[in-house]
Parts: C-alpha cells; structure tokens; sequence
C-alpha cells in the first residue's frame, strides 16, 4: 500500500483547539455547537478549509488555523477566530473556556454532534467513545520529505511527557478529583488505536503497517489511527496531538513554539547525517504515564537504561537548547513562556489551588473561562527556579 506524503515547504504550522461552551449561569457544559455555529457561516461553511467546526461532541468547537509559518501568524488566526465565536457565543449566553475535561460536567450528558462518522464510531465502540467528552490541542508541523516523518515521530516520541505535563489541564472527572494531571489523557487514550505511536523504522514500514490494519479491518481509513504523534500524509505535516486542553492563547503558542522548534531542530539533525534518538517502547509508555499520574512533578526515564531525572528540570534544559532555534524561527518568546509555566503552575496546578484555598469546582469553570477571555493565568502556584 503506497501512501503519498505531500511535503511541505518549510516547518509550517496548523494548530486546533477545541473549546468548551459553558453556560454562563450553571457552569455546566452547553450542548449547543450546532446554534453557535449556525450563527458564524463564514467561519463554518467550507467543508476542510472552515475555521470554527464540529467536534465529536455538541459541547465543543474546534477552531482551525490556515497554513501559517509562525506562531506569532498561527497566534492572530487563531485569535481572530475567537473573537468572532466569542461574539456568537455570548449572544446566547455561552462562555468559553478550554481545559482537557470539564470539571463538573457529566459525560452521559453529552450530545453527539450530527455527523455520520461519529454516529459510526459510537457504533464501533460504544462507552468507549461515548464518555470522549474531552477536550484537547493538536500541533501539526510541516515536513519538508516523508522519508524525515517517521524518524521525526519517534525522537519526539521522547517527549509525550514534556508535552502532558506542561498543559496537564484535567484533574477533574465528573465533579471528583482524580489525582491525576491529566484524566483526559486516560479517557481518549483507551480508544484502540490512541495512545503512543508505534516506533516504526521508516516510511515504507508505516505504509506496510497501515495495510495491514486496513486488511485486518481495525481502522477503515489511516486517520482513525489517533496516535500521540502521526505523521499526516495528506498536509505534510507531522501531527502533535498530546497537549491536554490549554486555557490560554499565550500557552498555545508556547505548545506551537515547542513542535516547531523540536521539529525544526531534528530535521536539520537528519540533513547533516545524523541519526535521531528512539526510545524504547517501554519508555515511553512508562514516561507517558508518569507525567498523566504526576504532571510537571513526575520523574522521568532518561534512557533505555532507567536512568530518572525530575521532569521540571529536564524542561528547563529543554527550552534552553531550543532558544536559538527558537530565536531563528521568531519564537522565543512564546517558547519562554514554558519556563512561565514551571514556575507558576500548569493548569491543573492551578485548578487545584483555587479548591484549596476554599474555593468550588465552580469556582474552577469561572477561572477557566475568564482565562481564555483575558489570555493570563488568575491563580498561580509558585515553584522555585531549578
């Protein structure tokens, strides 16, 4: 089986957040994607190329960049986008708000949007996608040769934890603290085909493999596989979908920053010969989990040989070897607000303090949503600087 990659030119960016409507009275979840979009046909008539979209649940929009070359241009796209659906929303008395669950919401509430791929799903997997009341972030990186893709997924498969922890945003499922940072990460991540990708030796392997699970009849298309990291065949693009729902603009560009550059640093690896690193399969998974359970606190594998470091300080490590290619590709700033992260609190941190100083999960959704309006974090946690 033959599957093109169509490259792209340069380290492109796409970026898709999916955004909570939240009634302003309850905090509940709104099930009213459908109304909303109506109301914005510009944005959401156009099939592929539409800017505000249906997810799998009417609790939720998605809203789409176009090819963009920056984070500071993929940052206003997105901007613009939000404004306009902010707009609608509020008309009908919905606020916006972006974590990886919502806190009080229950899932068995949820209301499938109207599309038959999703109707199809449900079939298939029944409680399983029915509970994906979630809420997420995928990056989407572009790739200048298919041959650099699978590589490239696997050197960033080292980084699932890196990724997770700085925008670990779903401690709450249901009204009850997990103890997780991240719950999303374990609800989407049962889905047969989710979780890490598969650590493949090249192009010609990922195509045999995908042959094969379209002759086993496990996926019907290859977008039904929903790793971690995939390469995209059809945009160029190495996909990036690990990021928990993020709250503010400023941290996804932070998210957007971080895949570029990483991006931008392997393929440049791969033109001077060099080979990238792939962690072991068990690494990964383990690292994958440490950061679901423990956030920017977990401590990580360091190499196939157990080796452990905490992940915060990995993380400072990580943005200052990225700052010069940051500084070549314009992103410094949004790649230093990772370090703004560490040092005041992922959003599920943040979730946490506002129940511990007394306040209610509604208390949580308010701080949600007024973070996505005014694009700053409303409750810190202060870490000291490793």
């Amino acid at each position: 089986m033959a599957i093109d990659f169509n490259p792209s030119r340069g380290a492109t960016l796409g970026v898709e957040w999916e955004l909570q409507l939240v009634d302003a009275k309850t905090r509940h979840l709104r099930q009213d994607a459908r109304e909303v979009l109506a109301d914005l046909p510009s944005l959401s008539e156009g099939g592929g190329n539409a800017k505000a979209r249906h997810e799998m649940m009417e609790s939720t929009v998605e809203i789409v960049t176009g090819i963009c070359h920056t984070v500071g241009e993929a940052k206003a796209d997105l901007a613009a986008t939000l404004g306009a659906l902010r707009g609608a929303a509020a008309a009908r008395g919905i606020g916006l708000a972006c974590t990886g669950t919502h806190p009080i919401s229950d899932w068995r509430d949820a209301v499938m949007a109207p599309m038959q791929r999703y109707a199809d799903l449900v079939e298939q997997m029944q409680w399983l996608a029915r509970r994906i009341q979630t809420f997420g972030v995928h990056v989407h990186v572009g790739v200048t040769d298919g041959a650099k893709a699978i590589p490239i997924v696997n050197a960033l498969a080292g980084y699932l934890p890196h990724f997770l922890a700085l925008t670990g945003s779903s401690p709450y499922w249901g009204g009850a603290d997990t103890g997780l940072a991240s719950s999303r990460a374990i609800v989407f991540g049962q889905l047969p085909t989710a979780g890490p990708p598969h650590l493949l030796d090249g192009w010609p392997e990922f195509e045999d493999y995908m042959a094969t699970l379209l002759r086993a009849g496990t996926i019907r298309s290859i977008k039904e596989v929903w790793w971690d990291i995939r390469p995209h065949p059809d945009f160029g693009t190495v996909e990036i979908r690990m990021f928990d729902g993020i709250p503010t603009l400023r941290e996804v560009g932070m998210a957007a920053a971080l895949c570029q550059s990483l991006v931008t640093l392997f393929e440049q690896q791969i033109d001077r010969g060099y080979t990238l690193p792939r962690p072991a399969a068990w690494v990964v998974r383990d690292n994958k989990w440490r950061a679901t359970r423990y956030g920017l606190d977990a401590v990580v594998i360091t190499d196939d040989g157990g080796s452990t470091a905490p992940l915060r300080d990995e993380l400072y490590e990580l943005v200052r070897e990225l700052e010069p290619v940051a500084e070549r590709l314009g992103c410094a700033a949004e790649l230093g607000v990772a370090a703004e992260v560490l040092d005041r609190g992922a959003s599920y941190e943040r979730q946490r303090a506002i129940r511990a100083a007394g306040g209610s999960l509604e208390d949580v959704v308010d701080a949600a949503v007024a973070e996505l309006a005014e694009d700053r974090f409303v409750t810190e946690v202060a870490h000291a600087r490793r």
